[in-house]
């Protein structure tokens, strides 16, 4: 796991089924450059004025509306649909770490037949297919 691909609301670009498809692959949040899908630049919390004027790395440096309405919306559709939440990833990496988090996250989305990378959408591995 590449801690560039750790994008500021927490989620996980690494295991992200965009970030590895051929056509329109997105590079990551923090990533982001010429040849990057128009779609991944209209991001709300990417876009955040506060997070961008104050060059923070993630949501959570001392702001005062964190988590936002942004942040919760898009945690309870992760954690409905893929089971992630960027908002407990955000409290890993404030408490332990980043590299902590980078190694809790490469045990939960490695493969354990063949080592590739699972996505959380779909919890299917890229490499040879096996499901979560």
């Amino acid at each position: 796991m590449i801690k560039d691909l750790i994008a500021p609301c927490g989620i996980n670009c690494g295991i992200c089924k965009s970030h590895y498809r051929e056509k329109n692959t997105c590079p990551g949040c923090r990533k982001l450059d010429k040849k990057t899908p128009k779609t991944r630049f209209n991001c709300i919390i990417r876009e955040c004025k506060i997070l961008k004027d104050r060059k923070w790395k993630y949501c959570f440096d001392e702001c005062d509306t964190y988590p936002c309405k942004s942040l919760k919306s898009l945690d309870k559709r992760y954690s409905t649909k893929y089971h992630t939440s960027m908002i407990e990833n955000l409290k890993y990496i404030n408490e332990k770490g980043i590299n902590a988090f980078l190694e809790k996250e490469k045990k939960k989305w490695t493969c354990p037949q063949c080592g590739g990378i699972i996505t959380c959408h779909g919890s299917i591995c890229l490499t040879c297919g096996f499901e979560k």
